[in-house]
């Protein structure tokens, strides 16, 4: 139902399956948000009807209206002329036009793309304007599988969750946990793990923060094993960050376990143990705490590992919602250090796991390696536009400012309605489905975004 409604001889409504998006988009285009991509990718295809970067901008508006893949570009794009106005396309291009520029992309546009990007994150992220003096950065750094086809390029063999001689690539990811948005997102080969990937994601990162030796030493490197070696660790220690990481050797923790001399059961988990390592950790370049930390396994014997920690215990109390008085007690200290490692699980694991059911990332794969790279970058920007668009929101629509991002672009970005334009193809009104459960609670949050501009929301029938 893409036909416009006539209401005066200069104003026209346009139905749409995703109105409340639309609101999104207008916000999007008002603050230029992909202005650095249109003036920084120079993609080498020839122009017939539309600039390869405008092409860009048409799967990136799919992502967020929730294709599972830019074949969905016909049916959840260009069949929505409203919502294409409202990003400031006035049509739409082919799916499979928009495979094409993907695929004419090269290493060259990569890095364009990575520039434009870093360049959007220090304009509109709350990461890159985090108050240092105020409270710790944190930084998670984690890899997850992405699966792809046998022919596609740098597609190998390695570790993919539950998928047996799986061939695909690696992506890492470092989030900045207290705003959830990812800094870096980079792709690697299958065989690439986190021991490879650590440093060029924390360079990334450090690049893209503009990170200088004051702000490295307030900020967190939260590690799992995979990149916790001692050569990492003293690469971090040197580079002047914070590190809260788990030992990559599992025959040292073993070791290092055997030293501890009082364990104690973490109540959360009765069959968790922890304790103090007593060696004197003369391998690294910097103090650090070593904390053992051991769990029964299946056969009844103990899995064991170890988190190596340059934090103070005042700061992990901190940061753990601790009291000060709880510095001389030992077993609070203890729990404190591995409860702030267990909030990984809660930080970047999480924003994987919504990123493959929310963006569907895991479903789609280019063969070029160079078009996946580029894909990679718009589905880091629908990420983090989403994060973006629930803090626009929240203080209006209290009941949504803790949806995930699978919930955003699933449910909140769903609600459709009437567009309203005027003849310049800008907003008049916005008048959403009263009958969406979500509609009457997005209402004031839109109503907030245009509160300066004679733009209208409402609830109606559609």
């Amino acid at each position: 139902m893409n036909e416009s409604i006539i209401i005066g001889d200069q104003i026209k409504a346009y139905f749409s399956n995703h109105a409340s998006l639309a609101g999104i988009g207008r916000k999007v285009k008002q603050l230029k948000v992909f202005e650095p991509i249109q003036r920084q990718v120079k993609i080498r295809q020839k122009i017939v009807k539309y600039a390869p970067v405008d092409k860009l901008m048409d799967a990136f508006i799919t992502l967020l209206a929730g294709a599972q893949g830019l074949v969905e570009v016909n049916q959840r794009l260009k069949a929505d002329p409203a919502l294409q106005r409202a990003f400031g396309r006035q049509s739409c291009a082919e799916q499979s036009v928009v495979q094409d520029t993907l695929d004419a992309c090269t290493s060259e546009n990569v890095v364009q793309m990575q520039q434009a990007q870093d360049c959007i994150f220090r304009q509109h992220s709350q990461t890159y304007r985090h108050d240092y003096q105020l409270a710790w950065q944190i930084l998670d750094a984690d890899m997850t599988g992405r699966p792809c086809g046998k022919k596609s390029q740098f597609a190998s063999k390695g570790y993919f969750a539950k998928q047996r001689n799986r061939r695909g690539r690696q992506e890492g990811y470092v989030l900045g946990t207290w705003y959830e948005e990812i800094v870096v997102e980079r792709l690697f080969d299958g065989k690439t793990q986190l021991n490879q990937a650590l440093r060029p994601l924390i360079e990334g990162a450090e690049n893209t923060l503009e990170l200088n030796e004051r702000q490295r030493a307030r900020t967190i490197l939260r590690i799992d094993s995979g990149g916790g070696s001692v050569d990492d660790l003293n690469w971090a220690l040197q580079r002047g960050y914070q590190i809260h990481a788990k030992d990559y050797s599992g025959v040292r923790a073993k070791t290092l376990a055997d030293s501890v001399t009082e364990w104690i059961t973490d109540p959360a988990d009765p069959g968790r143990q922890i304790g103090w390592v007593t060696l004197e950790a003369t391998q690294y370049c910097r103090a650090v705490r070593r904390i053992a930390v051991r769990c029964r396994k299946k056969n009844g014997q103990w899995g064991t590992g170890v988190i190596v920690s340059t934090l103070l215990p005042a700061d992990v109390l901190f940061l753990t919602g601790g009291q000060k008085y709880e510095e001389n007690d030992a077993k609070a200290v203890l729990l404190a250090y591995v409860h702030f490692y267990d909030e990984r699980g809660g930080g970047v694991e999480i924003e994987i796991k919504e990123d493959k059911q929310g963006l569907a990332t895991a479903k789609r794969n280019k063969k070029r390696f160079a078009a996946q790279q580029v894909l990679l970058q718009l589905e880091v920007l629908a990420h983090n536009v989403v994060v973006w668009s629930r803090g626009w929101l929240a203080p209006f629509c209290p009941k949504i400012a803790h949806f995930g991002i699978k919930r955003w672009v699933r449910d909140v970005f769903q609600v459709n309605g009437f567009l309203i334009f005027d003849q310049s193809s800008d907003f008049l009104q916005i008048v959403l489905n009263r009958a969406d459960p979500l509609a009457a609670e997005l209402s004031p949050g839109l109503a907030s975004l245009f509160a300066r501009e004679q733009v209208a929301i409402r609830l109606g029938e559609t």
